[in-house]
């Protein structure tokens, strides 16, 4: 017997999501609560999975299961499909298990044909309707099923409409329709090579194989990758009979929120377009009129659209997005779903609902995604300096942007993806420009409004975005946009404010967001919540105040190469390094460490009271010292005589330092053990700098961490020679500090081997970004611009490695270090300093394999608090 793939609305209130797609369990929820909703069946993803794997061939039993849904609708609406008196139309409309706005296909009022649209037209006395309804079907299924672009449709329309002097597509009469439908029948036989079918069970198959087809898309699997779905999950359709909202204007069709997307608010929010289907809305053809218009042109109809959404919000306790209909003053629910909304309006509404008693603070932290708090620390416009727009419109998600104009999605992404920073320009975006989207800092459009595909697709990814700017002309083969006597050319700088809806002329400043109260009270409840410490990598006072006023409980790791880059610096360090006798090395040294002393003094003053790990100097000596090729320009270029002596002398010791692999070479505690004077002078340096701030009761918590310790006698040595001049020092101060010494667990070896290495150690911290490197042999600067793409993209990598931890390889060697080193030395302090702890996933891993900290840089900071709430309230991210 074959499985059960098709459920009727009324049936399927039991059936899990996963099978119903969110479309099909709202529609089902929907029916179970007795709220308006046309009739109808949803074919399970399951089916869809099945065609997947199978080249599109159908599961056993689904063709006569889809047979005997249709005939039972039948029966229920009264109305046969293909009938030429009373036909029953129905719409096809996918719906994945996770909301994918847009990313895949619909299809409205199938089952009409040549002799339906006629009926049709004769039945309800409206042939404008009818044809109407006729040329949306044939454009739809032009484009999903046949594959032919949907603009020659629109151009066609567009077309006819100046023909006949109309400005919309409602001036358009029945004749004018009619006639339209017949140049559609055309353009789709000249596109496809077959005519339109006329039969309405051929067009139903058809338009569930293409529903099936819509998962695998490049634009699916674009937003896909992006937000990290599951390619497997496949989606459902939904068989569903259609309302009319273009039944003239009795009649309409709108896209609401329970509360406003963008910033929380608790009112209606949303927009209406009367005598229309559901596409105008999204898809931008027609600028749509606010939802509060619809109180005025259909106020029955409103009320009851007011009591719904209230409803809905009660029963699911989240803000929901609803799509409905209104039909000859009918009203319709199509759609209800948890709804995108940014960041900031995302914690507002948790916020509100604990405070009116809808959630508790456990669900409230549970329902804000860490990683969308990153979108609230986007720039915002600096109020001080005067705006002068040159064009106005909706501003559909909060933020501002900077950034060359850029007028197609393929350049978007390819100049996004090379570190350039860009404004997708278009007419309206379509699913299919999801990967310029991705790789864009902002979007403008010239038509659609606050529900259009460009605004919620923004929304959802934390970007700022201008829709419906009406008075802007885009002409997209010329990649200008012009508003008056302003021309706007591809490639030219423009600012754009997605909270205004304003779009400037050149780069404007902007400065960094505030979190703002709602983020305070969530980040409180989250702090009460988690295990993990969380601190910040910062390596000046800057980055350590800023952490700080972050949340940061602490400095978990301070590169102190960095300290060395600074442009007065440099010419010392290099000094130190060519340095060919003891005493000309200690006299340069002796320079840098009143240098490194003030460092130190001024981060461990912002972050008095807190633990600040200090990892001494890393890198190999030869990256200080000029590029050996450029040297040897300058070597070529230069007279002869006493400065080109000097250059070919340091020439001489770059190529000397110089390793065939120097992430592998002498650097970290190697270097220290050949070249001890270094190492002292930091040591020196941290031991004054605490002290002086100490003496202004301004201390820390002073942790001295040794890199790429591979032996446990690296590390015994290295402890030795920090503890000789602590204490060298600390003598001759007459003073007390209390300083731990610890090693970054960097290589596969000192993971393994961590229970020796503990016996001197009083902390390890992870280097998960080098852990990664040497487990699984990539570099990351030439995995991540070769290979890695390809890897992600075919499949072999579900994750970047060096994004999300690889919990299977390098989250192994971590476990290991966590068990030897604590069954070592109980109580030895625990944490992670690579970048990983900020990324949610590795965050609830780092948790569960019983890590005391993590450590990001410090703009992550307040994902990572979120992120181990989280993790502590059971959440596996």
């Amino acid at each position: 017997m074959s499985d059960q793939y098709v459920y009727a609305f009324a049936d399927a209130a039991e059936v899990p999501r996963e099978l119903l797609g969110g479309k099909g369990a709202g529609l089902a929820e929907m029916t179970q609560l007795g709220l308006p909703v046309p009739d109808g069946f949803t074919i399970t993803t399951a089916a869809c999975v099945h065609a997947m794997h199978s080249g599109g061939d159908w599961p056993e039993g689904l063709a006569e299961q889809i047979d005997a849904g249709v005939a039972a609708l039948e029966q229920r609406c009264g109305r046969r499909l293909g009938d030429e008196s009373a036909p029953l139309l129905v719409s096809v409309r996918s719906g994945a298990a996770v909301s994918m706005p847009g990313m895949m296909e619909t299809i409205l009022n199938l089952g009409l044909n040549d002799a339906a649209a006629a009926a049709l037209a004769e039945e309800t006395s409206d042939p404008r309707f009818a044809y109407d309804s006729y040329r949306r079907l044939l454009q739809m299924f032009g484009d999903v099923v046949a594959g032919v672009p949907s603009h020659v449709f629109e151009n066609a329309l567009a077309r006819r409409k100046q023909e006949q002097g109309a400005k919309l597509d409602t001036d358009l009469t029945g004749d004018d329709l009619r006639g339209l439908c017949t140049e559609f029948k055309r353009l789709y036989r000249e596109g496809s090579g077959d005519d339109f079918p006329q039969a309405p069970r051929e067009q139903l198959r058809l338009a569930i194989g293409a529903v099936f087809r819509s998962w695998g898309a490049p634009r699916a699997h674009v937003y896909r990758r992006a937000h990290e779905i599951s390619d497997e999950l496949g989606t459902a359709a939904n068989i569903c009979q259609m309302v009319f909202g273009n039944r003239g204007e009795s009649s309409g069709t709108g896209v609401c929120f329970s509360r406003d997307p963008s910033t929380g608010e608790r009112v209606l929010y949303g927009e209406f377009l009367q005598n229309a289907q559901g596409e105008d809305v999204v898809a931008g053809i027609r600028t749509p009129e606010p939802i509060a218009r619809m109180h005025e042109l259909l106020p029955e109809a409103y009320d009851e659209l007011i009591a719904t959404v209230e409803r809905l919000e009660q029963h699911h306790r989240e803000v929901q997005d609803i799509e409905f209909t209104v039909e000859q003053g009918t009203l319709y629910m199509l759609q209800t779903r948890t709804a995108k909304r940014t960041a900031g309006a995302a914690l507002r509404i948790v916020r509100e609902f604990v405070a009116e008693g809808v959630i508790t603070p456990d669900e409230a932290v549970l329902r804000i995604d860490p990683a969308q708090l990153e979108h609230l620390l986007h720039p915002r416009l600096d109020s001080t300096v005067e705006v002068q727009p040159i064009a106005r419109g909706l501003g559909a998600s909060p933020g501002a942007a900077v950034g060359a104009a850029v007028f197609d999605a393929d350049t978007a992404a390819r100049m996004g993806a090379s570190g350039e920073a860009v404004v997708l320009v278009r007419w309206e975006t379509t699913p299919d420009d999801i990967h310029g989207l991705i790789q864009a800092q902002g979007v403008v459009t010239s038509h659609g409004g606050m529900t259009s595909h460009a605004a919620v697709v923004a929304r959802g990814m934390g970007k700022p975005c201008v829709a419906g700017v009406e008075s802007a002309k885009i002409d997209e083969a010329a990649k200008t946009l012009t508003v008056g006597d302003t021309v706007v050319r591809e490639g030219d700088v423009i600012t754009i404010d997605g909270a205004a809806g304003t779009l400037m002329l050149g780069a404007l400043p902007l400065v960094a967001a505030e979190l703002g109260d709602d983020f305070d009270a969530i980040a409180t409840w989250a702090d009460e919540r988690r295990r993990l410490a969380v601190r910040a990598n910062a390596d000046t006072p800057e980055d350590a105040r800023r952490a700080r006023e972050l949340g940061a409980e602490g400095i978990g790791l301070c590169r102190t190469e960095h300290m060395f880059m600074a442009a007065e610096r440099l010419p010392v360090v290099r000094e130190m390094i060519l340095a060919t006798q003891d005493e000309r090395r200690e006299q340069a040294l002796a320079k840098l460490l009143p240098m490194q002393q003030s460092d130190f003094e001024a981060i461990f003053a912002a972050m008095a009271g807190l633990p600040v790990t200090v990892r001494l100097l890393d890198p190999p000596l030869h990256e200080f010292l000029p590029d050996r090729t450029a040297l040897a320009v300058e070597i070529a270029l230069a007279e002869p005589g006493p400065g080109r002596d000097r250059l070919e002398k340091l020439a001489e010791r770059v190529r000397g330092l110089s390793e065939q692999n120097p992430m592998l070479g002498t650097r970290g505690c190697r270097l220290a053990l050949l070249h001890p004077g270094i190492y002292a002078m930091q040591v020196r340096a941290i031991v004054r700098g605490g002290l002086a701030a100490a003496a202004r009761g301004e201390a820390a918590q002073i942790e001295i961490m040794i890199p790429l310790v591979a032996y446990a006698e690296e590390l015994k040595r290295m402890r030795a020679l920090v503890e000789e001049v602590v204490a060298e020092e600390l003598e001759q101060a007459g003073q007390a500090l209390e300083i731990s010494i610890g090693t970054m667990i960097e290589l596969p070896r000192a993971a393994l081997r961590a229970g020796e290495i503990a016996e001197h150690a009083d902390f390890f911290s992870f280097g998960t970004n080098d852990l990664t490197q040497t487990t699984l042999g990539f570099s990351r600067d030439d995995a991540e611009s070769a290979f890695l793409a390809t890897y992600l993209e075919a499949g072999v990598l579900e994750r970047n490695p060096f994004a999300s931890i690889d919990v299977d390889g390098v989250g192994e060697l971590v476990r290991i270090g966590v068990e030897r080193g604590g069954a070592a030395k109980p109580g030895i302090k625990l944490g992670v300093c690579g970048e990983h702890g900020g990324d949610p996933a590795s965050v609830a891993f780092f948790h569960a394999a019983g890590l005391d900290y993590v450590s990001c840089s410090p703009f992550r900071v307040p994902i990572a608090r979120l992120a181990a709430a989280r993790a502590a309230l059971g959440d596996g991210a």
